[in-house]
């Protein structure tokens, strides 16, 4: 996969060289509060596949899995582009609502489906975990 990103307001740009590890809806409430949505779509890739062009400013957090988490955000428009953390160790998890071209992603599994609200139709075709899939 080769493609770009970037911020809302466009001061932060990434560029992606690289396949992706894996794809995923997370409908966490941590994600469900990150979107402002019922899931957060996001591509994890290896993080020397993903450079950037604009400041980022970081948030950490203890995650459901009591996992320290880090979730990166442009500090002018507040678009959350990138996370990573204990859970996905050497991988960044980009928000594919960020990417130019949309059409790239091709989710895997629907995660934290428990989370979920009633009223969010999940794709019958993709897997799907109550939580986390266990670690390989």
């Amino acid at each position: 996969m080769e493609t770009d990103g970037g911020c809302l307001c466009g001061q932060l740009r990434y560029h992606i060289a690289g396949e992706p590890v894996f794809q995923y809806n997370c409908h966490c409430r941590d994600c469900q509060r990150m979107s402002g949505s019922a899931y957060l779509p996001l591509i994890a890739l290896p993080a020397a596949a993903v450079t950037h062009e604009g400041e980022l400013r970081w948030f950490e957090r203890r995650a459901e899995s009591g996992r320290v988490a880090r979730e990166a955000f442009c500090p002018h428009c507040g678009s959350r582009l990138f996370g990573d953390g204990d859970g996905v160790p050497g991988l960044l998890l980009v928000a594919v609502g960020t990417l130019d071209d949309l059409a790239l992603f091709e989710p895997q599994a629907d995660l934290y489906t428990r989370a979920a609200p009633y009223w969010d139709t999940m794709d019958p075709v993709i897997g799907k975990w109550p939580a986390n899939p266990p670690d390989p």
